[in-house]
């Protein structure tokens, strides 16, 4: 089967939509560049015009429909992950030095400053009536389950408009939704050129996420950091895992499992086993790890 396929870049990550439809690739990528622009516009924390920016502490903001279901999903993901996959560390992030687009993020030698939140300030979030009222002195950060999100509404919509199969893949969190080619969606699962590889089959309305301490990476005060921030600490997540990868119905439950895996840690093994979703790990040495019937398509290729 000949696929409709269309590349770019867009929130410092790389966006890539295929479709099983060619005559249909211009009219999904107008969907999903369109819905991509809809939810920076809600939650871009670089963007001094969007909603998030705009929200004051303590203080109830009308919303967007868009904004206000980016926050529901962000809370729901915090509560199924026991806040290990947190929404309110939007200043942590920014103190570590994660104050801008990832482009523009530069090495320094100022030593690293460390903010900690109250643990579970996401339960404080309140959404009524149209309103969002943020704890005072939390910043929202939505980019994990943002993105992903994002994911899934436009392949989803591609797949009910267009009557295609649609696979979105927005910086490794991967949607898809319609009718696969066969054979399933053939997709390659490797972080760095140089690191273990897998190839496996997405079949028809699967997602995969995988989460990484590798590539969002810069040093401040001589430290490596990267931007996965452990709630508990305010600094960057323990490297026990390079990356985790996981296989689950929406991009959202993937990146929220994989998220919170990588902050985990080695803890993180024994609860991932009993979501009975399919995982791969690869541990800081390079070792590989898998769960749960990681696709039977799957072969290590590196």
């Amino acid at each position: 089967m000949t696929l409709g396929e269309r590349a770019w870049s867009v929130w410092s990550c790389d966006a890539h939509l295929l479709v099983t439809d060619p005559d249909a690739l211009d009219a999904a990528a107008d969907i999903a560049v369109r819905r991509l622009a809809e939810v920076g516009d809600a939650c871009d924390r670089f963007r001094p015009d969007s909603e998030v920016r705009r929200l004051q502490g303590g203080v109830p903001t009308p919303v967007s429909p868009m904004l206000h279901r980016l926050v529901d999903v962000a809370v729901e993901t915090a509560r199924a992950t026991d806040g290990l996959c947190d929404p309110t560390l939007g200043a942590a992030v920014r103190a570590l030095g994660y104050d801008r687009d990832f482009r523009l993020v530069l090495d320094d030698d100022r030593p690293v400053r460390v903010v900690v939140r109250p643990r579970r300030a996401w339960e404080a979030i309140v959404i009524d009536g149209g309103r969002l009222t943020v704890p005072d002195g939390i910043e929202l950060d939505l980019g994990a389950t943002a993105k992903a999100f994002a994911a899934d509404l436009v392949a989803e919509e591609i797949a009910a408009d267009l009557g295609c199969g649609a696979l979105m893949n927005l910086g490794g969190d991967l949607a898809t939704a319609g009718v696969a080619p066969q054979g399933g969606w053939q997709v390659l699962v490797q972080d760095l050129p140089g690191d273990p590889a897998a190839r496996i089959a997405l079949h028809d309305g699967f997602a995969l996420a995988t989460s990484s301490t590798q590539r969002r990476t810069w040093r401040r005060g001589g430290e490596q950091l990267h931007h996965i921030v452990d709630p508990r600490s305010g600094r960057a997540a323990s490297e026990a895992w390079r990356t985790v990868s996981v296989v689950a119905p929406t991009a959202v439950q993937a990146n929220g499992l994989a998220t919170a895996a990588i902050v985990a840690g080695t803890e993180a093994e024994s609860w991932l086993d009993g979501t009975g979703l399919p995982v791969r790990l690869v541990a800081r040495d390079g070792a590989v790890r898998t769960m749960n019937g990681w696709p039977d398509e799957s072969r290590e290729v590196a």
